[in-house]
């Protein structure tokens, strides 16, 4: 889960900041509140939404709140008929009681993390989310925002750029041929715990139970059907996280003013910095209608999903990949994003040597018979083979999601295959 998601393992909790707009033009769209989403207690149908640093909010301010809950949660009446019809036609993932895609409160906070996604691995991913969470952080204080726009000193550049640029290590993944084998030992064990630490604020308590209905929240972002709550540790009512330097995802107005380079440098974005960039210029400017866009795919057809994707690709670094995601974040799971990963999967569970080009031909192969809901299906494997290696991370402390990678999933070498040193006496006796 991308910062600033933070699922504490311990009371089963979603932390996050939210913005109290979700206007750009309105001035609540600067400001955020940190949140924390659990399961009422008793356990009922319902999710409980507690909002920290404030005692007080508007109506409007709660109907955005409970919107953002809402889209991040899949929680719409389209949702659930999306959950019944894929559970019908897959009875593996309604006994596992898996059918809903945890995403971002807005689709800008998608679109950019769809970017992050490309070309690097998930331990790189992660740390540019939280690097980017760290800087909109910065951008709240004045003397931050004279830095940033400023940064004129060499010297505090680069101590500036060491601070933002991930410390995540991103091993290069070597090509190696993999075979059908066992998953091994998991690797749950190896985790350490971690504690969540928060500072004591005021706290403003909203019921949602005419809203948050008919699911509960799981840690890897999943969405259970009740009345299944034997498994639920309610919430201890402890604050949330000390998220210090961790603000907000930023905006697009907080985006569209910086500079380039330093945007770059500070996030370690590389080229992702100019494609941020500009889609942040384009949403404030206007030339890219988020609200628009959103509509259009209320309705997941194969008539919108065109028009969508025709508008994405328009849209600079919005390549296949990008728009399938960023697609299937608006609710389209006919098609499956594919990439290194994607390959990955068929040559390690489905034996099959395929290839870039070749690899939709062979998705369709597996997953064609689950139609339209291709990507549920094969999203639902992936978490399971996950699961399998590395247990489940609703249990996992969030400093270890960075260890599940393909690095980490190659199957171990039997020690009677390693090829055996020869000594120079032996090479005279053969």
């Amino acid at each position: 889960m991308m910062a600033p998601n933070f699922w504490d393992p311990k009371s089963k909790t979603l932390q996050r900041p939210l913005r109290l707009s979700l206007s750009l033009n309105d001035p609540d769209h600067q400001k955020s509140v940190t949140v924390k989403i659990s399961q009422s207690c008793p356990p009922s149908q319902s999710l409980k939404l507690q909002v920290f640093g404030t005692d007080s909010l508007s109506s409007q301010q709660q109907h955005s709140l409970l919107n953002q809950v809402r889209r991040m949660l899949r929680l719409s009446e389209e949702d659930n008929r999306t959950v019944r019809d894929f559970q019908e036609i897959h009875t593996e993932a309604k006994e596992r009681e898996f059918g809903r895609i945890f995403r971002s409160p807005t689709l800008f906070e998608d679109m950019i993390k769809c970017i992050l996604l490309c070309n690097c691995q998930w331990p790189r991913s992660l740390s540019m989310a939280t690097a980017l969470c760290e800087l909109q952080w910065e951008l709240q204080y004045p003397l931050s925002r004279d830095k940033v726009h400023n940064d004129t000193d060499s010297r505090s550049q680069t101590a500036d750029s060491e601070h933002f640029i991930p410390k995540t290590p991103a091993g290069k993944e070597t090509k190696r041929k993999m075979e059908v084998q066992k998953c091994p030992e998991n690797l749950a064990n190896k985790f350490t715990d971690a504690n969540a630490v928060g500072e004591e604020v005021s706290v403003f308590k909203m019921a949602c139970d005419h809203v948050l209905h008919c699911s509960k929240m799981v840690g890897d972002g999943r969405l259970i059907n009740f009345p299944q709550l034997d498994d639920f540790s309610c919430s201890d009512g402890s604050e949330p996280y000390n998220c210090c330097r961790i603000g907000n995802f930023p905006s697009p107005n907080e985006l569209a003013s910086l500079d380039e380079s330093v945007l770059a440098r500070r996030c370690n974005l590389g080229y992702r910095a100019s494609r941020i960039l500009k889609l942040a210029q384009l949403v404030v400017q206007g030339g890219i209608k988020l609200g628009e866009l959103e509509e259009t795919g209320r309705q997941p057809t194969l008539s919108s999903y065109n028009i969508l994707a025709e508008q994405l690709k328009e849209i600079d670094g919005f390549g296949p990949f990008t728009c399938a995601n960023v697609l299937m974040c608006m609710g389209f799971y006919h098609v499956i994003p594919s990439d290194s990963e994607t390959i990955r999967h068929m040559k390690q569970v489905h034996a099959r040597q395929t290839t870039i080009k070749a690899v939709d031909g062979d998705l369709e192969i597996i997953y064609g018979k689950y139609a339209p809901f291709q990507f549920l299906a094969y999203w639902s494997e992936v978490w399971s083979f996950y699961e399998d290696w590395f247990g489940k991370p609703s249990e996992m402390p969030p400093t270890n999601y960075k260890l599940i990678t393909a690095t980490n999933m190659r199957p171990k070498r039997n020690a009677k295959c390693k090829r055996k040193k020869i000594s120079v006496s032996e090479k005279h006796l053969q």
